[in-house]
Formats: structure tokens, sequence, C-alpha cells
């Protein structure tokens, strides 16, 4: 029996070290197909794993919220403010969501313009043709033909449009925070005429064309007959679709490009279109601006371009944490000088509203906007913001008349020694 079992050890033992072989090779196989794997899983797309569908309501209504009488947004059941995480642990999904109720509001306050502040469209290019992409500004029913004052409003940057400081005021906070309707109705009723800018519609966005997908590139050839070659190949692509299908999310977004808006492709050369367009052309004899963020250094680059027809016709420019930078910008002395003199910038700060502020550069006068919230500065600066157009105004009009009495007094005084010589 001994002699028996020594006679098939080195059996057994060569029969052990193939099945380890064997199972160790598999196990490599295994490995290999497990990294292969993980290769091809994005980690984005496995946290979107069961998202729900980018379908979204398209109304208020819908959506189930409405602006109550002190223009907070809330919802039509509940009564509660705005809630953006609506499902736990789906940013993206909660995002878009964020994203299709803001695009509601801007059609919202586009409504607001045309029927509360009775505002029309100017498409912009004005010389546009039909399939071109356009753009557009609101303007009231005086802003050309006002003789005395007309107030222009520059938005920051980013998704707002036509109407609004900041989305996440009107969303969150009130339609008076986050939109320019009071800077509007206010100016309206001191009667000045009005121009609300669009400096961030730039661009069409049109879904891209599909891509068509490579041919296959050849193979080396195999010794394996074409039809069991074929069957395998499906057998083990399909264990590989499926596999791969459990762990990422088929919802992909919409592959989109820009077509830009001809002379409004940017903040800077809006500004400057409507500048040439429609406020060089205007009647009034006062024109104001009120310049948000990026809408100050959009205000800057005008004055760059345009520096004798600013100092001519505007009076006074009301910046709220203004992102212009006079060096960086490089703005000419003249420039420079003409701002200390007719800007003020309105800054986050923690200081009491309108304290005034060690300046950066030596551009213009800076003061607290009382807030340390950069997207409330316009709104908390309202008041501060009129009293300085109104105070500008006085001294102007004050040094008019006083330059026009003193030539009457010269000509009177010419005509009387004439009198007195005859």
């Amino acid at each position: 029996m001994l002699s028996h079992l020594c006679a098939a050890t080195p059996a057994l033992y060569i029969l052990w070290i193939t099945m380890a072989q064997i199972a160790g090779q598999e196990d490599r196989e295994k490995t290999t197909a497990l990294k292969d794997l993980l290769s091809r899983i994005d980690l984005d797309e496995l946290m979107k794993k069961d998202e729900p569908p980018f379908s979204f309501p398209k109304t208020l209504e819908e959506f189930e919220y409405a602006f109550n009488e002190y223009g907070q947004l809330r919802h039509i059941k509940t009564g509660e403010p705005f809630v953006f995480n609506a499902r736990e642990d789906l940013h993206r999904w909660n995002q878009k969501r964020y994203e299709a109720l803001g695009e509601i509001i801007t059609q919202y306050v586009y409504e607001l313009l045309e029927k509360k502040c009775n505002m029309t469209k100017a498409i912009l290019p004005v010389d546009h043709t039909e399939d071109e992409p356009t753009t557009f500004i609101y303007l009231s029913p005086d802003a050309l033909s006002n003789p005395s004052k007309l107030l222009v409003l520059i938005q920051g940057s980013g998704v707002v449009r036509a109407g609004q400081w900041a989305r996440r005021l009107i969303i969150n906070q009130d339609l008076d925070s986050g939109t320019q309707i009071p800077f509007i109705t206010r100016a309206m009723e001191e009667g000045y005429g009005v121009m609300v800018l669009n400096p961030n519609e730039n661009y069409l966005e049109v879904e891209k064309p599909a891509k068509s997908s490579p041919l296959p590139s050849p193979t080396e050839p195999s010794d394996e007959p074409a039809e069991k070659r074929e069957r395998k190949d499906d057998k083990e692509g399909k264990k590989k679709r499926e596999f791969y299908e459990k762990y990422r999310n088929p919802q992909k977004e919409t592959e989109t490009e820009r077509i830009p808006i001809r002379e409004n492709g940017s903040s800077e050369e809006h500004v400057l279109y409507v500048w040439d367009h429609f406020v060089s052309k205007a009647e009034a004899k006062n024109v104001f601006i009120v310049a948000h963020s990026y809408g100050g250094l959009s205000f800057v680059e005008l004055m760059n371009q345009r520096e004798m027809q600013v100092k001519n016709r505007v009076c006074a420019v009301a910046l709220t944490d203004s992102a212009h930078n006079i060096w960086l910008q490089e703005t000419s002395k003249g420039t420079q000088d003409w701002m200390q003199q007719h800007c003020c910038n309105w800054v986050s700060s923690p200081e009491p509203l309108n304290t005034p502020l060690d300046p950066m550069l030596p551009d213009c006068p800076r003061v607290s906007a009382g807030t340390e919230r950069h997207e409330l500065t316009s709104w908390m600066s309202f008041n501060s913001i009129f009293r300085f157009f109104s105070e500008v105004l006085e001294v102007k009009e004050d040094e008019e008349a006083e330059e026009t009495s003193n030539t009457v007094t010269t000509r009177s005084s010419s005509l009387k020694s004439k009198h007195q010589d005859l």
C-alpha cells in the first residue's frame, strides 16, 4: 500500500501543479478582465447610476412655484422657498433642474420688462439677416427721444440675461434684489429714459451633428473558421457590453456648439455696439450708467475705445463691485482722471453703507455697499446710486446756469460799452 502511494505521489504532484497553473491562469485572466473593465468605467458615470431623465417642467406653474406679493419665489402648496436638493445624492440632476428653473425665470423677467415696465426689444445687429443669430436689448418708450436723461444698465457676467443682476437672488431672495426692475421703475419716475443691455447673450447654441462611427480596423488573420470566430466575438462583445452597461448611465447630455453673434460676441463687444448704435444716437443731454461686476470692466473698455465720446455724453457712472482694472486694461491718464471725478464704486465690505474706503487703484472713489455679498451690492446701494446721480446732475446744472449767467452778463456789458461809445 505504502509502495503504491509513493509511486503515485509524483503523478499527484504533477496533477496538482497543473491544476494550480490552470487556476492561476484563470485568475490572471479574470484580473486582466477586471482591470480592463475598471479602465472603461468613468467614476463620474458611476455617480450617475439610476439618475432620473433630464426632463423638467416648462413653466413656473408646472414647477409648482410662484412669486408671492413680496416678489419671493414660493412653493404653491407648501409655501416653502425653493429647495435645490430635491433629490439627495443626485447633484448633477439637481443642478440641471435648477438651470431649467433659471431659464423659466429669465423668460418671466422678460415678461415683466415688457408688461410692467412697458419696454420693447431692439434686435441686434441692427442690420441682421434672416438666417444669422441675433440678440437684443430693451428700451423704454423714450430711450432715444428723452432730451434730458438716459439711464444705461449693464449687468455682470454669467447666466443672467437682460433685466437681471443675479439669478440666485431672484430664486432665493426676491425680485427686487435680483432684478433691475426697481432701477427701471425709479428711473422712469424721475424722468429718465432707460436702456437695458444684454451683454451675456453672445451666441446661438445649436446641437452638434452626430459623428459617424469609424470603420473597424482590420484584424490579423486567424486559423479559426470565420463563422466560429464571429460567434465568439459576438458572445464576448455582448458580455462586455452587458457588464459595462450595469455600471454606466446611458443618459448623455446633448453636445452643442456656439455660433457667435456678429459684433456682439462678448460683453465688451456688446457694450461698444450698443454705444455706437443706440446711446450715441440718443437725444439725452445727460447719460448715466450703472454697471455691475464684469459690466464695469466692459464700461472701462468702452472708455478705452470711445474716450472723448464718453466724456462728452456721460454725466456719472455708478459701479457696483466692479471687475475693472485700469492697469491691466491699460487706460489712459485722461480716463483715470475723468473716472476720479465722475465715477463711484460701491464694493462689498463689512463697513456700513457709503463708508469711504481706501482706493486700490488711482481710478475712482470706493465706498461700502453695506454688504459682503458680491451679488447684493447693486440692490444695497440702490438709493445711494440715485442720490449720487441727482447730486452730480445738480452740480452740473448749477455750473451750466452760472456759465450762462456769466455769458449773459458779459454780453450785456459789451453791449453797454458799445452803446456808451456811440
